[in-house]
């Protein structure tokens, strides 16, 4: 692969998510396989700001790939939102003679890394980093699946204090403004109802369906609520409006919170992250910019940055209609 391409810069921003450990091991050990130094930046933007960077090989990511978090930190920098901070940072990067970088996270990340190729025509790489798995031009972004599975284990044993206590439990999951998270956790843990942005179910619909279960002979319920559902202005506010119009119920609530972006990642999200990794620095070495790998029908593709931070991308329609059926 002839390229002019020979240190590549890697770095996590943003959210952290599962799997960015795994990713960043994957930058690193294909640069070392292909012969091309590797440089870790710290606390992403910021660390790139300040000049924060460590050169990394194969041993240096040994033991990580089951880890949470980042070993590279993350951060967000609102000095790197302005052309004087992007300038410092173009800086650094020529002073350790990186001729491109892959960026590991979300939207803001990508926006950032888009603004700054614009301005020095520096070669770029997206790896998607987010457990709100809302980026168009993948499938799946890395922590998603880890997110999900957290959650679903949390509300399992949710559901055993719910049950015995007879209780109804308002659940909070993260996800921005989108509802992947609530969707698939709540179709997997047997969700009683599930609130998403995308589908405005309004509080009579609620309240319709928690008088069906309790008519069905359900002692305890489970309601699912992504954090940027319209319904009521917060979660608590939604469990006052039950209690008021129906005081049968012993309503809870439960705010996951940041847990979901903890923990070791899963199979899915450690094999994702190791393909994603290879094909960023390949495609680099290829002479390709401005794109993010992304994964579609089990295959890997490149999606412009520009076209991917475009919009959120839409939850599963179909599963929505399963969602229904199974919460009759």
């Amino acid at each position: 692969m002839a390229s002019e391409i020979k240190k590549i810069g890697v770095f996590t921003s943003g959210g952290d998510s599962p799997g960015m450990n795994s990713a960043i091991r994957s930058v690193v050990r294909t640069c070392a396989y292909l012969k091309i130094e590797c440089v870790g930046i710290y606390r992403g933007y910021e660390g790139m700001i300040d000049g924060d960077f460590k050169p990394m090989d194969a041993r240096s990511v040994n033991n990580i790939i089951n880890k949470g978090g980042t070993i590279l930190k993350s951060a967000r920098c609102e000095e790197f939102r302005t052309p004087e901070g992007r300038k410092k940072a173009h800086e650094q990067l020529k002073k350790a003679k990186i001729d491109a970088f892959v960026v590991i996270g979300g939207n803001g990340s990508f926006a950032g890394a888009l603004a700054f190729n614009e301005e020095f025509n520096f070669p770029i790489m997206g790896i998607p980093g987010t457990i709100d798995n809302d980026i168009l031009g993948s499938s799946y972004t890395i922590g998603f699946d880890t997110a999900i599975n957290t959650v679903v284990d949390v509300i399992d044993k949710i559901r055993d204090t719910a049950s015995s206590h007879n209780r109804l439990f308002f659940v909070e999951v993260m996800g921005r403004d989108v509802g992947h998270i609530a969707l698939n956790a709540g179709v997997g843990a047997g969700a009683e109802e599930i609130l998403i942005p995308e589908q405005n179910l309004g509080l009579e619909r609620l309240l319709d369906s928690l008088k069906r279960s309790k008519k069905s002979g359900k002692s305890s319920s489970i309601v699912i609520v992504a954090e940027g559902d319209k319904i009521g202005k917060n979660v608590f506010e939604l469990k006052e409006y039950v209690e008021e119009h129906l005081p049968i119920y012993d309503v809870r609530v439960s705010v996951l919170g940041h847990m979901q972006r903890g923990g070791n990642p899963t199979c899915f999200d450690r094999v994702l992250a190791s393909r994603m990794g290879v094909k960023a620095v390949e495609s680099l070495l290829e002479g390709k910019s401005n794109y993010m790998v992304g994964i579609r029908d089990t295959k890997l593709i490149l999606t412009p940055i520009s076209e991917a931070i475009k919009a959120h991308t839409e939850v599963d329609k179909e599963l929505i209609r399963v969602s229904d059926i199974m919460t009759t």
